[in-house]
Parts: C-alpha cells; sequence; structure tokens
C-alpha cells in the first residue's frame, strides 16, 4: 500500500505499540462495563392514540357522527401511513400509524398536528362526547411491573399507598416515569329511599339537579377595602362524604338533610372499566419506564434493591412483588455473549493452534479480545448500548475477527522460515496482503449496507447490526496490520537455519487439490455452478425464512376474546378459571390477569389492548 507501512512501524517502535495495546485493554473493559444495557435497541414506535367516549351512542350513530369526523382531520397530517379504528357501544378508539420513514426527530411534530386538530374539532362534536383524548405514549415500554395486594383489604386503602410507592419509586436513579394500573374508578352513590321521595312530592331526578346545583363553584361577590379586594367564595365543597350526607334539603316549608331521605356512601364503579389480578388477588400494578440510554443492569440491581427497602416499609398484609423484569433478560443476553465470546476464543485458539502451532495460535487468539476492546471504546463514544442487535452482531463477528490475523501471521510464519529476520518478516505483510486484507474487509461490510441505511422501522431497529460489524471487522484489519506483527515478533519462535525450507515445499498435497482443480477447471465450474442451483432451490423452496427467531422470552401469554358485547363479570369468571389452572402448574415465577383491557407495553412488540369488557390477558412468567 502506498500508505507508510504500520506493520513497520509497530514493530520499530515496540514501547509505544505495547502502550497502546495495554491502553487498548483497559479502555476496552471499561467500556464494556460502563455501556448501556437494555433487551432491545432504542426504537421509536409510530403510533398513537386517539379515543373519544358517547356514553349511550351506538356503533352506527359513532361511526357516522363522530368517527368520520375525527379520520378526515387526521388524515390531513402528512405522512400518515394507516388510521385503524376500532368502535365499541359508547367509544370509539383510532390507532394511528405513520409511515417507517418518519424519522424520532420529526414524530412529535406529526403527534402535535394530530393533538391540535382534535382540540379543534372538539367543538363541533355532537353533545355528550367526552374527548377526544390523544395518547402519546403509546409507545412507551416499561422495564419493570410490580404487583400492590393486601389480603382483605379495601382497593381505596390501598391506593394511597400505591401513590407513595410510586412517588418514591420516582426518586430512583435511572427512572424515566412511573404509573400505576388497575385503579377502579371510585364514585359516590346516593340512593334515595322511594317511599319517602314520593309522599314529598318530589323524583329522584329532582334531588339530584339540586345537590349538583349545590355542588358548583360560583362567584358570590367581593367587599372594596382601602387595600386589596376581597373576593367570597361559598364554601359548598362536596368531596368529602360527612358533608354530603350534613346537606340541607329545602322542600317547601320543610328543611330535611340528605341522609334523612338517602343512603350516601363510598363504592367502585360497577361494572369496572379494566380489572387486574395478580397471584390470583386483586392488585394495582405499578408500571416503570427506564431512561433511554441507562445501563440496564444496574438500573435493575437498583429496582431489586428498592423492592427489599419497600418491602419492610409496606402496611401489614401488603406484598409488592415483581412481575416483569427486563433486567433477568438483558442478563440473560449478556451471559450468552460472554459464554459465546469465550467457547469462540478457545474454537479459535484451539484450531489456530492445530494449524500453525501453539505460539502462533496463541498470536491469533489473543487479537479476538483486543478488536473486541476497540470496538467497545467505539461503540461507548456513539453511544451504542448492549442490547440484542448489537450483542448479535458481536456474536456473529467472532468468526471473522482473526481472518485477517491469521493471515499476517501466517505470512509471517512463512517468510520466517524461508530464513528472513523475524522483524522483515512481520512488516513483509503490509507490503502483499494488507491492501487485500482491507478490501476483503469492506467487502464483507458492504453485505451488511441495506440494513445500516435503510429508512424503516427494520432499519431503525436493526440498524447497528451494520455498524457493529463495519466497527469490528475494520478493527480488526487495524489489529492484524499493527499488533500482530507486534505480537509475532515477541512471541513467536526462532526458526533454526536447518528448518529454512522453500515455500515452494510447503503443503504438498493442497497444491496438487489446487493444481488438479485448475487442469479439470470446467468439471469445478459445472460443480459450483450445479451447487449455486441447488442452494437458489432451497432458498425458495423448504428453507424457512424470517428476519429474526423465534422468541426467547420466558412469559406466556393466553389472550381471551369473548364475543362482542359480552358483560365484563362473565369474561371476568372466565379468567377466574384460567387462572386456576395456570396456577397448578410448576416452575412459575409471576401470574397476573388483565380483565377488559391488555397489561402495558411490557416489550417491545407487546401492543396494548384498548378495552373491552370482552377481552381478557393472562400473563404467566415462567
Amino acid at each position: 500500500m502506498s500508505m507508510p507501512n504500520l506493520s513497520a512501524i509497530a514493530v520499530k517502535q515496540r514501547s509505544v505499540t505495547l502502550f497502546f495495546l495495554l491502553l487498548l485493554l483497559v479502555g476496552g473493559l471499561y467500556s464494556f462495563l460502563s455501556m448501556g444495557r437494555a433487551e432491545d435497541p432504542s426504537f421509536t414506535v409510530r403510533v398513537m392514540m386517539v379515543s373519544a367516549q358517547w356514553p349511550g351512542a351506538e356503533p352506527e350513530v359513532i361511526e357516522r357522527q363522530l368517527v368520520d369526523k375525527l379520520e378526515k382531520e387526521i388524515q390531513e397530517v402528512p405522512d400518515l401511513k394507516a388510521i385503524e379504528t376500532t368502535i365499541r357501544p359508547g367509544a370509539a378508539f383510532l390507532q394511528v400509524e405513520f409511515e417507517d420513514f418518519v424519522s424520532s426527530a420529526e414524530l412529535p411534530d406529526r403527534f402535535y398536528q394530530v393533538r391540535r386538530r382534535m382540540q379543534d374539532i372538539q367543538a363541533s362534536l355532537p353533545d355528550g362526547v367526552i374527548g377526544p383524548q390523544v395518547n402519546e405514549d403509546f409507545s412507551d415500554v416499561y422495564f419493570s411491573m410490580m404487583s400492590l395486594t393486601a389480603e382483605d383489604q379495601n382497593q381505596r386503602d390501598l391506593i394511597p399507598v400505591a401513590e407513595a410507592l410510586r412517588d418514591r419509586l420516582q426518586q430512583v436513579d435511572g427512572v424515566n416515569k412511573a404509573l400505576i394500573f388497575g385503579e377502579r374508578q371510585q364514585q359516590v352513590y346516593i340512593r334515595f329511599n322511594e317511599d319517602k321521595v314520593q309522599r314529598l312530592g318530589l323524583t329522584t331526578q329532582q334531588l339530584a339537579d339540586y345537590v349538583q346545583q349545590f355542588n358548583q363553584l360560583i362567584p358570590a361577590g367581593s367587599i372594596e377595602a382601602a387595600g386589596p379586594v376581597l373576593r367570597l367564595r361559598v364554601d359548598n365543597n362536596l368531596a368529602e362524604l360527612e358533608r354530603l350526607r350534613q346537606l340541607p334539603v329545602v322542600i317547601g316549608q320543610q328543611n330535611f338533610k340528605l341522609q334523612d331521605i338517602a343512603q350516601v356512601e363510598r363504592g367502585f364503579r360497577d361494572p369496572p372499566e379494566q380489572m387486574i389480578r395478580a397471584f390470583g388477588e386483586n392488585a394495582l400494578i405499578v408500571g416503570v419506564v427506564m431512561q433511554q440510554g441507562e445501563n440496564g443492569q444496574e438500573f435493575g440491581g437498583r429496582l431489586t434493591d428498592f423492592v427489599k427497602a419497600e418491602q419492610d416499609r409496606l402496611p401489614a398484609g401488603t406484598q409488592l412483588r415483581v412481575l416483569t423484569n427486563q433486567a433477568n433478560a438483558i442478563d440473560d443476553a449478556v451471559n450468552l455473549f460472554q459464554v459465546k465470546f469465550l467457547v469462540a476464543l478457545l474454537v479459535v485458539m484451539g484450531a489456530s493452534i492445530l494449524a500453525i502451532g501453539f505460539r502462533a495460535g496463541l498470536v491469533v487468539g489473543i487479537a479476538i479480545p483486543v478488536t473486541l476492546a476497540a470496538t467497545f471504546m467505539v461503540m461507548l463514544a456513539m453511544g451504542m448500548n448492549l442490547d440484542r442487535v448489537t450483542l448479535g452482531a458481536l456474536i456473529l463477528a467472532l468468526g471473522l475477527l482473526v481472518d485477517d490475523a491469521i493471515i499476517a501471521i501466517e505470512m509471517m510464519l512463512v517468510k520466517m522460515e524461508q530464513g528472513v529476520d523475524r522483524v522483515q518478516a512481520a512488516t513483509f505483510a503490509w507490503t502483499v496482503t494488507a491492501a487485500p486484507m482491507l478490501f476483503g474487509t469492506l467487502v464483507t461490510v458492504s453485505g451488511f449496507v441495506p440494513i445500516g441505511f435503510a429508512k424503516s422501522a427494520v432499519g431503525e431497529y436493526a440498524g447497528n447490526i451494520f455498524w457493529v460489524l463495519a466497527i469490528s471487522l475494520i478493527l480488526s484489519w487495524i489489529v492484524a496490520v499493527v499488533f500482530t506483527p507486534y505480537l509475532g515478533v515477541k512471541m513467536l519462535p526462532d526458526v533454526s537455519a536447518d528448518k529454512h525450507i522453500d515455500h515452494e515445499q510447503r503443503y504438498p498435497r493442497l497444491r496438487r487439490w489446487i493444481s488438479q482443480c485448475v487442469n479439470y477447471k470446467k468439471t469445478v465450474i459445472a460443480i459450483t455452478a450445479g451447487l449455486l442451483v441447488l442452494s437458489i432451490v432451497g432458498m425458495a423452496g423448504p428453507v424457512q425464512k424470517q428476519f429474526f427467531p423465534a422468541s426467547d422470552r420466558t412469559e406466556i401469554i393466553v389472550s381471551v376474546y369473548m364475543p362482542e358485547g359480552t358483560a365484563f363479570h362473565r369474561t371476568n369468571d372466565v379468567m377466574k378459571r384460567l387462572e386456576a389452572i395456570a396456577q397448578q402448574a410448576e416452575q412459575v415465577d409471576s401470574i397476573s390477569a388483565y380483565i377488559g383491557a391488555g397489561p402495558p407495553r411490557f416489550f417491545i412488540s407487546a401492543n396494548p389492548e384498548q378495552p373491552n369488557t370482552g377481552f381478557a390477558k393472562l400473563l404467566v412468567v415462567t
């Protein structure tokens, strides 16, 4: 190559080369420990939810007078891919999806346009419509979900405990947000005594209007003092149950208290919109979203410490248990990479030792950790995490990282056996094979260019396959032409003069095979073409094709779809029977049931189901 001979510089400036070698190893170890860890790469889900309620309206009326208007407004937003609308009696849910080429920087603007249009159209919607509500956090992935249960305790008493737990959880380092799920809507029930009401000559609706008027916040006037104006407000807040019971009711010339003609009590909405059970008990779920770029392993450790500390602070009979935890999947992935790394290192070193000797094989084996160390440093500088994609790319690259090192050390051995000085032999690889090795590396990298530059969801999710392979393979070439010659000078044994051989005498059997292939070139070409055709037939036929392998997650998900319009309690009864079956299974870590709607997005490809009284989902973590 026309560049300065890097191999010659490395073997002549050995102290400098050794310094950079040690610096790479230390820096790589620091980078590996400092890099963020996550189950999946950072990925933008280009979906948002728009929902609206119209109590009492039939689906046909909702579609004609509500949904059509909402969809027409949303369709004016650019880069819209699809609108998936679900209409049920009294409610409509619109899942708005944008094109894959919309970048993560452009997506907030598209969300804003949808939200603004929904606000603008709200005034023109029919009376009685609630909303539309816009959910831009539909893509949040909950790193962990914890259940809060209490034996023989009303959920009303459990809610303050859950809220205090959520507030403390927000203070844990790395928490982006913490939310509570499964909270049933509380209501105040006023049950009038019909006999007393009829004797007074009133109707229930008249009394309800009377209570509503008393609860309105209206101006009560003001007093102009010498200084500021004193504004008056009537204390008519009926949030406290006892004040509502003591509400005066004036009927003609008679005065009553509300409790004299009605029973006032607090309760829950029945049927509920959603119910969650954990381990067979009614539960509240606290979901945690991790900050982007956080180290998932360390964050999972902090959450574990938090759960242990909180269990001692909870009231008697209250339990806090972890249902799902991405830290387990991250630990498994990182541990699998470490095992595969050690196995690959041993296999490469073993094969190299058998082929070119112990010391030469050791030099080739050292090239792997040096290359990976440099790769980790570059990944940390680029803000990459260790996740499903980057770890997969590193495992894929392990078998390719030693190719250039093997070529360099083999060339050095050949020249030494020909009687060339070891320093000169170490520099010979640069002049002969450095350029072919570099171009071969770039050709290998170019095969992954479509993934790295794809403007699509696949490109965003799996694009780091290209970048990690490109970084590691190019660095493996640098290691092969800089550090491998240095290590060869240091570690390879001397070749005595009586063992010098001519390169024409090496590998006689291999040379005979190559000569036969050249002599019978037509036969070789025909066999090669036949194998190519056979491979094409196999790819087009029986070989299964999928971008990612089957999921290795430990969750078992059972979705229950009852006939549309099924009552909530009927769906709940079916789910209780399924829970009873699941609780009899062995090696189960957690069981949680979600009735009326799906669980939050606990991993990236799990789409939360919208409210539906005929739907339930059972989540079993084994």
